[in-house]
């Protein structure tokens, strides 16, 4: 099968590197901005709307708090780009939260991290890959119609980028994240000058929709509660900060000062956005509903279930541009391909942190090893499958997967900071030096208001949003940290059980025999190979072992073993309900039972075949023997491969592909000296034997 996929792969994902070329796809900080930063700064095209959403619970009149909701998230944003600026520094190798709480606050605190982060990578590809097919859709109808179809043809597409390598698909990701990024602060600059410089009027779509609101005249808690549920809404535009902190790794050097230096970057190119939408959203009387079927009043009748409520970003740029006109066309295109895009820090951020997991016996070891492209490939994958079931589950709805969002990150945000506090306390207790005891004092005041203010928000995050989904995330973690945790237990036990002791043992000491058996059906070129193979191993004891299925076949063969004078002998056991593999376990372990201290070789002859659908047809048998054999101690189990003329074909033709570049598999480089024919070899050494000969005639 590796065959018949090698040529597609080739072509998918490109040509196989080598594992000295890692450092080839190093980032430098204009293409780990979009890599590592697309989803923080992507937030910004549905935090805003979020936050309306909310709000509009109570009404329009509620709106105008939506300004004081902003600068709260820019007070938020700003302690956590700060605090995270401390992580990259004092944590560059690539562990981020997970290092931080692990080493500072003890390895259940860095599950608990590693189990929020995993949930929330996933969570992030779903909601991204959903808001980009609500925005999409908004220029282009079928898309909207077929969300559920389209996102997961989008996610299959962005497995395929992320598995060509990290480099690579940052190329690819630049482009529109830097188009989106300069066409929302056009978009700010404009409609900031028509209105205050032109005093012109501008209205979104929705500016003559009234709302018909759910719970009006609210005051007292229940104002609060909202406003906080709607900041907790709004701090989605935080979701991927800590992802940078993650991916310090992938930087080129200084590593640490380039991973410092994109979070600022990061964290002053989302806020502005963040703060412009939000007020061109009041300026253009944007009205939003969370049930905008009934809710959302046109002309005193409700819009209906036929009306799809466009996101804010959308209705804003429709306002300041027109509708239809090139750059609302652009805006709407660069939004809906850097929410896809967007995905893309998590497709970097779980499959390193999955990676560094495995390394600690977390995960699976195979989420360790880098693939083709030194890209982490079966954590790409992992993600892609989990984020996808998602989708399917949720029906591509952002409005539904964002109320499970946010609350890992505000987890690993709090358990991180405070890690971080308890790393400058460590530090504090042994430094001397004033300068450095004066910059780790500051540095510890950022870290210690960055854990209550994340603290503060996780609260708020976990009473406004439980009930609306919350729960799901906060099961998902459950489930991660028991799985991981047993994962762990697992490899321990493990890693005990294996671990070579210091004095001799039963492992170490040399058997007091070795008893061969040699399997037969019937005699013929395999079983013959197989028997001088064991004659090879002088055992102490050599036989053949039938099994009598067939009486006919079985006195057929016991008259050619005699005929032939095999000088082994063949013992025969009977079995009534024509099983193979029951007696021929029975019997290995009567032996080991009889001599404890021996140890049996089982020898099984097994045809090689060249196709695939070949093997469906042979060696059965042979695989579910084996497999049983596994569970029986003392027993060795040896296969002795005989080669049929289809895998003589096969071998051939293995040969003429190697002399073919397939697409995408072009060599490069300096090309590997061919090795020279066995008989060119002969007829050079003959040669150089004849010139030492002639001098010797000679003298």
């Amino acid at each position: 099968m590796s065959k018949l996929t090698d040529v597609p792969k080739r072509i998918l994902i490109g040509r196989a590197l080598r594992s000295d070329r890692l450092g080839e796809t190093l980032l430098p900080k204009r293409i780990a901005l979009p890599v590592f930063a697309s989803d923080p700064l992507s937030s910004v095209a549905y935090a805003p709307g979020e936050v309306l959403l909310v709000l509009s619970i109570a009404g329009v009149s509620a709106y105008h708090f939506s300004p004081w909701i902003a600068v709260a998230v820019v007070v938020l944003m700003f302690t956590v780009v700060a605090s995270y600026r401390q992580n990259v520094r004092e944590y560059p190798s690539g562990g981020g939260d997970y290092e931080v709480a692990n080493t500072n606050l003890g390895p259940r605190a860095g599950l608990t991290v590693a189990s929020a982060l995993l949930v929330d990578y996933v969570l992030t590809v779903a909601v991204s890959i959903s808001s980009g097919i609500e925005n999409l859709g908004s220029a282009v109808p079928f898309v909207v119609e077929h969300k559920v179809l389209c996102a997961v043809a989008v996610i299959v597409l962005l497995t395929l980028m992320n598995l060509r390598g990290v480099k690579e698909s940052g190329k690819l990701f630049a482009i529109p994240t830097y188009v989106f990024v300069a066409g929302v602060f056009i978009m700010i600059a404009w409609g900031a000058f028509r209105s205050i410089v032109l005093g012109d009027t501008m209205n979104s779509p929705t500016a003559d929709y009234e709302i018909k609101p759910e719970h009006q005249g609210l005051a007292g808690f229940a104002l609060v509660f909202l406003l906080l549920r709607a900041f907790s809404s709004g701090c989605a535009a935080l979701t991927g900060v800590e992802a940078i902190s993650n991916g310090v790794p992938a930087f080129r050097k200084p590593k640490s000062k380039n991973a410092a230096t994109t979070l600022a970057l990061m964290g002053g190119l989302a806020v502005t956005m963040f703060c412009g939408i939000i007020g061109l959203a009041m300026a253009t009387n944007v009205h939003m509903a969370e049930k905008p079927a009934h809710d959302l009043i046109h002309n005193g009748v409700p819009v209906g279930s036929d009306y799809v409520q466009n996101p804010v970003i959308s209705q804003v740029a429709e306002a300041v541009f027109g509708h239809g006109s090139f750059l609302f066309m652009i805006l709407a295109a660069a939004t809906a391909l850097v929410l896809f895009l967007a995905a893309n820090t998590a497709y970097n951020g779980f499959p390193l942190l999955g990676s560094i997991l495995a390394q600690d016996r977390y995960l699976p070891r195979q989420l360790h090893t880098r693939g083709d492209r030194l890209a982490f490939s079966n954590g790409i994958v992992l993600l892609a499958g989990a984020a996808a079931l998602l989708v399917v589950i949720y029906g591509a709805d952002s409005t539904r997967l964002i109320q499970l969002y946010i609350v890992g990150v505000f987890v690993s945000f709090t358990l991180s900071q405070i890690g971080m506090v308890r790393h400058w306390n460590r530090h504090l207790a042994r430094e001397k030096d004033q300068t450095k005891r004066r910059h780790m004092i500051r540095s510890r005041a950022i870290n210690t208001f960055g854990a209550f203010f994340t603290g503060l928000v996780l609260v708020v995050v976990l009473v406004t949003k439980f009930t609306h989904g919350a729960w799901v995330a906060l099961l998902g973690m459950c489930i991660f940290y028991v799985t991981m945790t047993a994962i762990r237990r697992h490899y321990d036990r493990v890693a005990e059980e294996i671990a070579a002791p210091e004095t001799p043992n039963d492992d170490s000491v040399r058997p007091s025999r070795v008893h061969s058996i040699v399997l037969v059906s019937k005699i013929h070129r395999p079983t013959l190979r197989a028997l001088a193979y064991a004659k090879l191993m002088r055992s102490n004891t050599l036989e053949a072992l039938s099994i009598n299925v067939d009486p006919a076949e079985t006195k057929a063969l016991k008259e050619e073993w005699e005929r032939r004078g095999i000088t082994v002998p063949l013992k025969v056991l009977d079995s009534p309900y024509r099983e193979i593999t029951r007696p021929i376990i029975e019997y290995v372990k009567n032996l080991r039972r009889e001599s404890p201290r021996d140890v049996v070789s089982v020898i099984i002859p097994e045809y090689v075949v060249g196709h695939w659908y070949e093997h469906l047809l042979h060696n059965q048998s042979a695989l579910r023997l084996k497999g049983r054999l596994l569970f029986t101690p003392g027993v060795m189990v040896t296969s002795v491969p005989y080669q049929l003329d289809s895998s003589e074909a096969a071998k051939k033709r293995a040969r003429r592909r190697s002399e073919w570049n397939a697409p995408g598999a072009v060599r490069r480089g300096p090309v590997e000296k061919p090795r020279r024919p066995k008989e060119q070899n002969k007829k050079d050494q003959n040669k150089r034997d004849q010139n030492k000969k002639e001098p010797s005639k000679k003298a």
